[in-house]
């Protein structure tokens, strides 16, 4: 499933790429409401580089409103911005899940964009994100070469040179050996997601 490379998040392959400790607060589930409750308040000063992305789980959620997010999204991001140099911010990918979260994520990327505007904070772009190779049969989790070209995106968006994937030689594995693994995957996605129809009817 990892194609050869070591399965980190997108951001600890940005740490290594900038020779900086890493420290996550993030954990599986949590909505923007979350990040400022539990998260922003263990939130140190002082460092070099902060990065938000959230928004993935608030669009999948029924009870998504645009106005919230923008509100909890700004407060996370202002809080964050005084705790560091550099702030990050990350959009969402357009195609997100399965079934489909659209539009919700082109709204949610237009207050990621004016709170990021309004923060000074830079952007990388996700919203062409996701490929077969890339992202998992659910359209929602990165494979881990999909984690490492989020990576790049935002050691991009930050102007740096220093790109993770040069971390990387060349991919012990490969797309068709992969393949396989990815069919099998998408195979279980679809039994989900014909249980969720008949379970839960749209």
């Amino acid at each position: 499933m990892a194609l050869g490379i070591t399965p980190l998040s997108w951001a600890q392959w940005l740490a290594r790429a900038l020779d900086l400790p890493f420290t996550a607060y993030a954990f599986n589930g949590a909505v923007t409401a979350d990040v400022l409750r539990d998260q922003l308040p263990r939130v140190r000063a002082d460092y070099d580089v902060a990065t938000l992305y959230a928004g993935v789980n608030d669009v999948r959620g029924q009870g998504w409103e645009a106005d919230v997010y923008e509100r909890e999204l700004d407060a996370v991001a202002d809080g964050l911005a005084r705790r560091t140099d550099r702030l990050l911010m990350l959009t969402l990918p357009l195609d997100l899940g399965r079934p489909t979260s659209a539009p919700k994520p082109a709204e949610a990327n237009k207050v990621v964009r004016r709170v990021a505007q309004r923060r000074g904070a830079a952007v990388a772009d996700l919203e062409d994100f996701g490929s077969w190779s890339t992202v998992l049969p659910d359209a929602v989790h990165p494979t881990a070469l999909g984690q490492l070209e989020i990576a790049d995106r935002a050691a991009r968006a930050l102007g740096e040179t220093r790109l993770p994937s040069a971390l990387v030689p060349a991919y012990h594995g490969s797309r068709a050996r992969y393949a396989p693994s990815h069919a099998r995957a998408l195979a279980r996605d679809l039994a989900r997601r014909a249980i969720e129809r008949i379970v839960l009817p749209r």
